[in-house]
């Protein structure tokens, strides 16, 4: 099988990336390891920055997120006793959206079922070929255990972290930073209406809280717990009680309602960049080249700017000739990529507790400079609704 662009991973960023270059008169193929349905299911990420929702809307994928995502104008900072609003329209111009990742998925699906193109789902033994050369290519087996290969003009690399694309990357040349963080949230998904009109960051001498939701009757819940933590020791009862001491359960007449916990995790916490995005015929978007800590909010974000400008650069070289775009991918990207990291690195730090008492009153100290100034205040309110994404 022939092809311009080989995909390897149909998460959100690979089938992003499939529609534009669709939309750009390129051709792709996906490949992806595990099935639809697992792909389709997965829970991640709940809020779209202003710049996803536009490109979204802009490509023809924002009818059913028009009619069922959420508009939020800003967040709720807390700490014990106090609680304030940060107005995101009102200090940046945009508010975000909360739209579950499993909903845009399924959008992305639809379009690319609609757009007739091959994807291969469950596939096997993915390997990558001759991506510093002219004419590279894939092989796999696919469901049925049938060998497979994949000839391209160029590879996407939209597997994530664990996927083969970023181990191809060659090491001379190759840098990586990484941050593992101390701590991991405890994610649970509740069948019950938000407590909350809008997501509730909560600072707790227990540790940090996260009040955020994916639809008006499904709520989602973070504590703050040890990178080693046993979910077996966290009854539905025992997360109830401790959301409810950390969010203020009482707190100006504020009450948490309780219902059927019908998912739960523990998530690790880090940062992780890897540079460059690009090597020959072999370019890297999403979980692939970074990974940020969920606090700010960044991740799918990210992986859609990275996607948007690879579908132009991509879009450029393989119909018009031009490979400038493609050239400058890497460095455009990453400059996105970096001012993301640390954003989401100064929320995760700022809002999770740990250290000693110092760096307790330090991060109240912080939080207390975000309300109070207005250079604080839209500083964060710029960054959480989102950086253009520069297409």
């Amino acid at each position: 099988m022939r092809t311009q662009v080989a995909i390897v991973g149909a998460g959100p960023a690979g089938l992003l990336l499939s529609h534009l270059l669709d939309l750009e008169g390129v051709t792709s193929v996906l490949v992806e390891c595990r099935s639809a349905e697992y792909v389709k299911s997965r829970i991640r990420a709940g809020i779209l920055e202003s710049g996803t929702v536009e490109l979204l809307k802009e490509v023809g994928l924002g009818d059913r997120l028009s009619e069922e995502a959420l508009e939020h104008r800003g967040i709720y900072l807390q700490w014990p006793g106090e609680r304030y609003h940060l107005d995101f329209v009102e200090h940046a111009g945009h508010p975000v959206w909360v739209y579950g990742q499993t909903e845009m998925t399924a959008d992305l699906m639809k379009a690319r079922e609609r757009a007739g193109r091959p994807a291969f789902y469950q596939v096997d033994d993915v390997a990558l070929h001759d991506i510093s050369g002219d004419r590279p290519y894939i092989t796999f087996s696919d469901a049925a255990g049938r060998p497979q290969r994949v000839d391209a003009a160029v590879i996407a690399g939209c597997d994530g972290f664990h996927g083969p694309s970023r181990r191809m990357m060659p090491t001379a040349g190759r840098r990586t930073w990484e941050r593992t963080y101390p701590f991991a949230w405890l994610g649970a998904l509740a069948a019950v209406p938000p407590s909350t009109d809008e997501l509730i960051y909560a600072w707790h001498p227990n540790g940090f809280a996260l009040h955020s939701m994916r639809s008006p009757q499904l709520s989602r819940y973070y504590l703050q717990v040890r990178p080693d933590e046993d979910i077996n020791g966290w009854s539905d009862e025992r997360i109830w009680e401790e959301l409810a001491i950390r969010l203020g359960h009482g707190q100006d007449a504020w009450s948490l309602q309780t219902g059927s916990i019908i998912e739960k995790s523990v998530l690790p916490m880090r940062s992780f960049v890897t540079t460059p995005m690009r090597h020959g015929r072999l370019f890297l978007a999403g979980d692939a080249a970074h990974i940020v800590p969920p606090t700010g909010a960044k991740g799918l974000n990210l992986a859609v700017a990275d996607v948007a400008l690879l579908a132009r650069a991509l879009g450029a070289w393989l119909r018009d000739g031009s490979e400038a775009l493609a050239h400058g991918y890497s460095e455009t990207a990453l400059r996105r990529v970096w001012r993301c990291t640390h954003f989401s690195w100064w929320m995760t730090t700022m809002l999770h507790r740990h250290g000693d008492d110092f760096d307790a009153q330090l991060q109240l100290a912080q939080l207390q400079r975000v309300i109070a100034s207005e250079a604080a205040t839209k500083e964060l309110a710029e960054n959480y609704a989102g950086l253009p994404i520069g297409r």
